[in-house]
This record gives C-alpha cells, structure tokens and sequence, in this order.
C-alpha cells in the first residue's frame, strides 16, 4: 500500500511539473514595450559641450536610426508633423588608456567614454516622457589596429544610442 502512494505522489508532482512547464511562468506580453499614443519622433540634433565636435553628429545619427529599427516610430523632419521631441546634450566626452606599450609607454588600446543627458517631449499633452536622464557609454580602440579615435566615438555613439532608446520603453 505504500508503494502505492508514493507513485501516485510521484505521479501528482509530475503531472503538476508538467502542467507549469506547459503554461509557462506567466507575465510575458506581446504588447509594444513603447508608449502607444505616439507614433511620431522629431530628434533634434544633440548638442555637446565637448571640444570634440563631430560626436554630436554621429550620435544624432545613430539614435535616429536605432529609433527606426527598434521600435514602431517613424522619425520625422519637421517638428510640426511631430508627436513628440527627443533632445539632449553630450555632457562630456572621457578618453583614457587602458593598456600601454612596456618599452615606449605608447598607448595600446584606449577608451572612450560618452555622457549625455536625454529628454523627451509629448508635444499633444506638453508630458515629459525623459526628463532629462543621464546615460553613458564606453568603447574601447586601438590605434594598433588602425582604429583612432574617430572609430571609437562612433562605437561609443551607437552604444549610447541604443541606450537611450531603451529608455524610451513603457516603464513596469
């Protein structure tokens, strides 16, 4: 009689086991992590208070893109035919050495870092979406390798960029 209760125990937990697995943990969604009553993104091109300029470009760039690819928006021209505005200003543009050569001391690799601050605007209802929130990026080149530091402010760019389009998602 024994036996018998410990497989109809077994039984019970498996059946229970499969039962979770079959279902699922719950709480997955296949609802847009973007807000919905926006459609429309005019990025205006970001500012930098950097002695480096050009890094300002790129990252305009690159957000517009990511913006494109990443979500259901359409990225617009005209601030008129907008439905919200995303802004922002690179705040400081960091390079350091990572590793050095041991004879010479010349730099091997080298890093970039990339601080901004990031808003978004609701134009129908004047709601901050992004109120100014500071986000960075690092990148890592080697002039070893033919990369300089036009490479790297591109790389750290785009890394910024896709940051700061997942600060665009619906908050949880």
């Amino acid at each position: 009689m024994n036996n018998i209760l410990k497989i109809n125990l077994a039984l019970l937990i498996s059946v229970c086991s499969l039962s979770v697995l079959l279902n699922g943990c719950g709480g997955y969604s296949s609802e847009s992590l973007y807000p919905d009553d926006v459609t429309t993104v005019y990025v205006e091109m970001f500012d930098s208070r950097s002695f480096r300029r050009g890094v300002e470009y790129e990252l305009t760039n690159a957000i517009a893109k990511r913006i494109e690819t990443n979500t259901q928006y359409k990225v617009v021209s005209s601030r008129d035919r907008a439905d919200t505005i995303l802004s922002g200003q690179i705040e400081n543009i960091e390079q350091s050495v990572l590793t050095s050569e041991r004879q010479t001391g010349r730099a091997i690799e080298k890093d970039i870092e990339l601080k901004a601050v990031v808003s978004w605007k609701n134009l129908k209802t004047g709601k901050l979406l992004l109120d100014n929130m500071s986000v960075n990026s690092r990148a890592s080149f080697s002039e070893w390798q033919s990369q300089g530091f036009d490479y790297g402010a591109t790389l750290a760019a785009n890394i910024l960029a896709e940051r700061i389009v997942e600060l665009m998602e619906k908050q949880w």
